[in-house]
């Protein structure tokens, strides 16, 4: 039987991972490149193999591009940590990419905007 969607467990998993790497990337993560970060999503595969988190830089408005770079190198460590902390016998490999959604979300406000004033 084929699931439909991510069970209660999965997702209790990536919400508790999401809080814990916020707080490990905020005090733990030591690297220059990696400033002040907003953990945004965590999305686990199925079999909780590897886990995508998404993160918006704080205060900027151009990330600056050793980010991510930063904080994939310090991916083995956030692994380790956020396994024993959430309690994984196996914890996911991470991967780090930029959340663009809000970029999304103020382009199509501002379209939606413009239709608006064109019909007034």
């Amino acid at each position: 039987m084929a699931r439909s969607g991510p069970t209660q467990r999965h997702q209790r998993i990536e919400a508790e991972m999401l809080r814990t790497l916020a707080e490990l990337i905020s005090r733990e993560v030591k690297d220059p490149r990696v400033g002040p970060v907003t953990v945004t999503a965590v999305t686990c595969a199925n079999d909780l193999s590897e886990a995508k988190v998404l993160v918006v830089p704080f205060g900027v408005t151009e990330p600056d591009p050793g980010l991510l770079e930063g904080l994939n190198r310090a991916a083995g460590f956030l692994r380790g940590e956020v396994g024993r902390r959430v309690g994984l016998r196996h914890a996911p490999r991470l991967s780090f990419g930029l959340d663009d959604s809000f970029d999304r979300a103020a382009r199509l406000t501002a379209l939606i905007d413009s239709a608006v004033k064109g019909e007034a």
